[in-house]
Parts: structure tokens; sequence; C-alpha cells
């Protein structure tokens, strides 16, 4: 199936779920644009070749609104899903409902894969370490030691803090237009931070200071749109030596657009989702996963959408 056609499933159809095999899913909303499906059926599809006990594994796309979720996560449970991915807006509210959890969704207050457990759902993290992953892969940079500015303090936003201090980066100035949203996210990382400075900032009114050369990141949802603004004026910051944008699909936004502009080193979150895909799936399975299957499916996928 490609992934024009990859079904989207709602919390109905989880009330009448049949499939008869182990199942995985993703699980977010916005859902249409995510290519989850496609690189982790490409690379189950794949890994059955050498293990045949993968044969009937299937992933799945679901459209779950917020106030959805905790019913969902029981219905998934009782219906006998293995694990799940979640995105856009669940990463952060589905740690409440959570029976255990590792220490790194601890210290983002994020979880974006759930692992099956008798007593309900595991949460871990894997995005901090696509994110690092992808920055040396795409743009050979690395996080320790690097000046950054990351846009946004969601979920997806939570996972690069931690990740980036654990790291520990010269520098980690957060931009978001929410300040209480903002002063929370910064208080819950300060005991993170160490040696690295660790500052928060108004993305309506760039402050001055900011750090030069860095790597900006950008962790907001704007981009999923074409119509979509830049999260931020690259002309505004001292030039930075590469910015990296999570959104994928469109593999072009607003923000990767004035980078090239601009001359700028630049990459968008494909690597990312491949990398934080595999290190999910090697979760799930307990098997070795062709990360360059994963690769090719999702370039593939972009190729011809």
């Amino acid at each position: 199936m490609s992934a024009a056609t990859e079904s989207i499933h709602t919390l109905a159809d989880l009330d009448t779920w049949s499939f008869p095999g182990p199942a995985l899913a993703v699980v977010g909303r916005p859902i249409a644009h995510s290519l989850s499906p496609v690189i982790h059926n490409a690379a189950l599809a794949e890994m059955a070749k050498m293990q045949p006990r993968l044969a009937g594994w299937r992933y799945f796309k679901f459209d779950i609104a917020p106030a959805e979720l905790p019913r969902a996560l029981g219905l998934f449970q009782q219906r006998g899903f293995h694990g799940l991915n979640l995105t856009v807006p669940h990463k952060s509210l589905v740690v409440a409902h959570l029976a255990g959890s590792d220490a790194f969704v601890r210290a983002a207050g994020a979880a974006n894969t759930l692992i099956r457990a008798e007593a309900g759902w595991r949460g871990a993290n894997t995005d901090g370490y696509g994110l690092a992953t992808a920055l040396k892969e795409e743009l050979g940079v690395s996080l320790t030691g690097a000046n950054l500015i990351l846009l946004g303090a969601g979920g997806a936003a939570r996972a690069a803090a931690v990740e980036c201090l654990r790291a520990r980066c010269a520098a980690l100035w957060i931009g978001n237009r929410t300040a209480a949203t903002l002063a929370a996210l910064v208080a819950e990382l300060a005991p993170l931070a160490g040696n690295s400075e660790l500052r928060g900032f108004d993305l309506a009114r760039l402050p001055p200071g900011l750090p030069s050369d860095a790597i900006v990141i950008n962790a907001t949802s704007l981009g999923l749109g074409a119509a979509d603004p830049s999260p931020v004026d690259l002309r505004r910051l001292p030039k930075p030596t590469a910015v990296f944008d999570m959104v994928y699909r469109p593999p072009q936004t607003a923000l990767l657009r004035q980078a090239a502009e601009l001359g700028l080193a630049r990459a968008n979150g494909l690597s990312m989702l491949v990398h934080q895909g595999a290190r999910a799936l090697e979760l799930w399975t307990g098997a070795s996963v062709p990360v360059p299957v994963m690769q090719a499916a999702a370039q593939a996928a972009l190729n011809s959408a």
C-alpha cells in the first residue's frame, strides 16, 4: 500500500478491530502526512525474510483527537496492539496515562513510543536519538558543544531539549510564543543543564544576545501546512551554522526555503523520522532493523507524492 492510499483509521475502527496479526500504529492529529506506516511496513517485510515470526506484523495509522486519547489507549491495549508511536499533539498528553516510563520520558515529560506491558503502556522516547543521528548524518554537526536555538515547547521540543542538554551543548535557547508554557519547560529542564547555558525567549520578540553560529531546530508544527509561515525570520538571527526542520512533509517548508536563500546548510526531518522509527521498531521486535530499507521507502514515498 502506498503512502497515498494508506488507510487512516479512527477511534470507531478500534471498537470493531479484527486484524489477526500483531499490530503497531502511529497516533496523532493531523496524521495524513505521516510516512510512519510506509517506513515501518517496508522494514517489517524485509525483516520477515530472515525472521518468519515477523511475517504477520503490520503498522497502521490512526487519527485520534486529544479528548479521545485515554479511551483509545485502553482500546489499543484490549485489541492486542504491540506498540504505538505518538505524534502531534499526543507526546506530552500521553504521559499521564502510562503504566511506566524510562528516564528520558520522565526528564522530557513526553513519549513518542509506547510498548505493550501487562499493566498497561510503558513509555519511551526515541526522538532525541533520531534528532542527534539525523544532525550528524544530514548536516555533519554534533549537539555536544554546540550553540542551539530550539523553536517550540511541545512534546517534540521537550525531547530535543533533553537530548541537547544530555549531550552537553554549549547553549540552548528555546523560543516559544506562549510564555507560561515556555517558563514551565525551562524550569523543568534546569536540573539537566549543568554547565550548558539554558534560556527561553519569546518568538514574537527576539531578544538581544541570541547565540551566533547556532544550529536552529524547528520543533513546532508550523510547516505541516503548505501555506504555513516560517516560525522565525532567519534574517533576524545571528547567522546560523545550520537549520534543521523536524517537518518532513512537505519536504521544503518556508523555514527551509529561507535557509536556502541565505545559503545556510539545511535539512528536513525525514532522516530523524527514519532513525527514531528504527529505534522504536527495535524496542518492539527485539530484532535488528534495516535502516537503509526504511530510508529508501521514505524517500520513494516523498518522491511519488
